[in-house]
């Protein structure tokens, strides 16, 4: 057992401040001294601890000390047989999930409401995407999670699936039954990977739906820097037994920086050890936290902030009571109003609206006094510019996609740019999403229809940030050239 009081790299990066040493390596900055101006915004402590790897902290390419421990650590806090820190996100943590499992022509099972750095992870490495399109809550607006006999049906059909990737939990918290999904992959002989990128802390509580490693996964990306307290940009990919360190290691390296960042990675040490001692009384407190804002925000009239009154035992297994979804429609207005209604007359940033909702995100750094502030902010926003009728919603967020091409093909194919509307019926080669929750509408290689069209004008109106296309105004899309 390792002694969870422990942070071996900011240990390790207070004992090479204290040494003085004189630096002819890089970052050229040379602990602030070139760089006034930025020393002045981060302060000397920060940028004396921007280092570059050497002996006394390790190389996070290859660990063999401070930064081996730090991961030996993690992997034991998170129930995992190994753990990798990831200084590019959770992104770099998914995309290296899929590249260790899957290859050119190798198929994933997955639900089609996954982040865009899956879909990019296929782009990557060629493999080809089996679609378990969710159920959709037609009230809500939101795509729900993967029903087992959905799961079945694409084994049945694809027995040469690889791995089978879930989301634990989706943006909005809800979760598919993940214990039976990875009893599904294993005995078809698959792998089971899950993006818990909103997922940290279901590993320091048991009042929070199931995590990926104690569920029997065999990967999963958890973003550290979301629930879990570490810098922007820090995350951690944890593996089970099946999974070989040394060939995860070696995928990790082929896109992960060689000059990892002692400001990001020391972050992911000290969260972790917060974690380990605090972790299970802290998110006790953002549950409570969550169910007293949903209870005054359902109090205020309009608003719906859901709970696990949604639980249905299948397509919603299980609700994160963390997170503070709340559908705006019956106030009359958009999430994506609601949202840039807090911000611009409010000043409170919440995390991201779509056409139906809004999320707030609790965590460990939330207090009663900013809930209260929330909460007040929201009645004051129905009061002054809610609406008699209840807000027009297009049937569901989610379309069922149409798969033509494999994404990467469609990628690097020969395309063609053509207005907006003259591209349905035609092959897409590039993203279109909201951001956030970085779900694509559109991925490369899925043909354009008539209602995706429809939906991307309908949230352009609405002000959602569309994101992806080379266009940054969405005014036309990339298409393959010829017939699809």
């Amino acid at each position: 057992m390792g002694d969870q009081n422990r942070a071996p790299i900011y240990e390790a990066l207070e004992e090479f401040k204290r040494a003085r040493v004189v630096p002819f390596d890089v970052p050229g900055h040379k602990r602030g001294r070139g760089n006034p101006e930025l020393t002045a915004l981060l302060g000397e402590k920060c940028v004396s601890m921007d280092v570059n790897s050497m002996k006394p902290l390790d190389n996070l390419c290859h660990p063999v000390s401070v930064i081996r421990q730090a991961e030996e650590l993690a992997a034991e806090a998170f129930g995992a047989a190994h753990a990798f820190l990831m200084v590019g996100g959770t992104t770099s943590a998914v995309q290296s999930m899929v590249l260790s499992v899957a290859g050119r022509g190798d198929k994933i099972i997955l639900p089609r409401n996954v982040h865009r750095s899956v879909m990019g992870a296929m782009v990557l490495c060629g493999a080809v995407p089996v679609y378990v399109n969710p159920d959709c809550d037609d009230r809500l607006g939101i795509p729900l999670g993967m029903r087992l006999d959905q799961v079945e049906k694409a084994i049945r059909e694809n027995p040469d699936a690889k791995a089978i990737l879930v989301n634990n939990p989706t943006y909005y918290g809800i979760c598919s039954d993940l214990r039976g999904i990875v009893k599904l992959a294993h005995e078809a002989g698959m792998l089971c990977l899950a993006d818990e990128a909103h997922g940290t802390h279901f590993y320091f509580s048991d009042r929070l739906p199931v995590s990926a490693m104690a569920a029997g996964a065999d990967m999963a990306a958890v973003s550290m820097h979301k629930s879990g307290g570490s810098l922007t940009q820090s995350s951690l990919l944890l593996a089970g037994p099946a999974m070989s360190e040394g060939h995860v290691r070696q995928i990790i390296n082929l896109t992960q920086t060689t000059s990892g960042s002692y400001l990001l990675l020391s972050s992911l040490d000290i969260s972790r050890r917060n974690l380990a001692l605090r972790g299970r009384e802290a998110f006790n407190e953002v549950i409570r936290l969550a169910e007293y804002a949903r209870e005054e925000i359902n109090a205020i009239g309009g608003y719906y902030a859901y709970s696990r009154e949604l639980i249905n035992g299948d397509s919603i297994f299980d609700f994160d009571v963390t997170k503070l979804s709340v559908n705006t429609l019956e106030v009359g207005l958009a999430g994506i109003e609601v949202y840039d209604l807090l911000r611009d007359e409010y000043d409170i940033q919440i995390e991201f609206g779509d056409l139906g909702n809004i999320l707030a995100y609790l965590s460990i750094g939330d207090r009663p006094r900013e809930i209260e502030r929330l909460v007040s902010a929201l009645a004051e926003v129905r009061r002054r510019f809610g609406r008699a009728d209840r807000a027009g919603l297009m049937k569901q967020e989610y379309i069922d996609p149409q798969v033509a091409v494999s994404p990467q093909d469609a990628f690097y194919a020969a395309k063609e740019s053509l207005p907006l509307r003259q591209t349905e019926g035609r092959v897409c080669s590039e993203f279109v999403m909201c951001y956030p929750p970085g779900i694509p509408i559109l991925a490369p290689g899925e043909r354009i229809t008539g209602p995706i069209l429809d939906y991307i004008e309908y949230a352009k109106a609405k002000g959602c940030s569309m994101t992806g296309p080379e266009d940054a105004d969405i005014q036309r899309l990339n298409v393959l050239k010829g017939e699809y």
